[in-house]
């Protein structure tokens, strides 16, 4: 006679266990709920420290100066989970706007063709990035710290390191001083390469190779990925988006200069990795590097507000790097 067994049946987890599998995570420090915990940290202890913290303007400050950071975050988590770095993002950047700049002064002021020099500036510089990494198998931070010289001298060499005016209005409302429903245009870029970034990482084919090929190289290769090709989009996304980043700060100071932003990869780096990339690959998440980004601009702004120096905000954000990677490890 044949036993009769109950089926097995797929209950959804209840309230209590939800909670109670959030405070596991919690006390195991996992993430992302401990990036999170520190977002909220430092907005308690500015927030009791300067009146001024907690306004609104000041908040729509740290948005526009997490800007650039944060757009060319997204395309760093692609990089980084990949197994990859790339350096010369920052020097990208000043080339991007210098060409944006001398594009448009040299063919009827048309910010159309600025924003396509800019743009395909930075696909180039990332295009050249990829292709060293992979094609001659050169460590990425050799290859990036040398485009990081070659990217800065050029940017310096067009015009023998003198800024290049931009007079044209619509550039400036579309890419910096404008606002779009109500939202500055910074802002606005932000979060458009935000979307983006989420749809290609954790929506698209392409992001699952990504995974794949920063998790295990040679598995993917083995599985069919063309690892070379998956890399190198990589570098091209982030080298573009840093030429989105030079327009978007070029149009808020109506100049383009070769010397802008040096020393920005740190901040960039520092927001993917506190937003839970780890530098060996295989892991991260979009809306992680954006909390890293808030974190860091928080930090940047609360420590402006309570008067430390320069030099100490450049200390502070060495240690988080290292306290950040330390952490990855675990």
């Amino acid at each position: 006679m044949t036993e009769l067994t109950a089926p097995n049946i797929v209950t959804s987890p209840t309230p209590s266990d939800r909670r109670r599998k959030l405070l596991q995570n919690l006390l195991r420090g996992e993430r992302p709920y401990m990036l999170y915990i520190a977002f909220v940290i430092l907005l308690v202890v500015f927030s009791l420290s300067s009146p001024w913290f907690l306004s609104v303007e000041n908040f729509l400050n740290i948005g526009r100066q997490t800007t650039l950071v944060s757009i060319i975050a997204v395309g760093m988590t692609f990089v980084i989970i990949a197994r990859q770095i790339d350096l010369s993002i920052a020097s990208t950047l000043a080339l991007s706007g210098m060409a944006a700049a001398l594009a448009m002064s040299h063919v009827d002021n048309s910010w159309i063709v600025g924003a396509a020099a800019g743009l395909g500036t930075g696909a180039l510089v990332g295009l050249l990035n990829g292709i060293l990494t992979t094609q001659l198998s050169i460590p990425s931070f050799l290859v990036t710290l040398g485009t990081l010289s070659m990217a800065r001298g050029l940017a310096m060499m067009v015009t023998n390191t003198k800024p290049v005016i931009i007079t044209n209005e619509t550039y400036f409302a579309i890419f910096g001083e404008g606002s779009f429903f109500g939202i500055p245009v910074p802002i606005a870029w932000t979060l458009a390469a935000m979307i983006v970034g989420i749809l290609l990482l954790h929506y698209n084919v392409f992001g699952r190779r990504i995974y794949a090929v920063g998790g295990n190289p040679t598995a993917a290769l083995y599985s069919g990925i063309n690892t070379k090709w998956v890399t190198t989009a990589a570098f091209v996304l982030t080298g573009t988006l840093a030429g989105l980043a030079a327009l978007v700060l070029s149009a808020r100071s109506h100049a383009a200069r070769p010397d802008v932003v040096q020393g920005m990869e740190l901040d960039v780096i520092a927001a993917v990795i506190l937003g839970g990339c780890s530098l060996f690959g295989g892991r991260g998440y979009i809306l992680g590097t954006l909390f890293g980004s808030l974190i860091i601009g928080t930090l940047n702004n609360g420590l402006v507000l309570l008067g430390v120096s320069s030099p100490m905000q450049l200390v502070i954000k060495g240690a988080i790097i290292v306290a950040a990677v330390a952490f990855t490890k675990r």
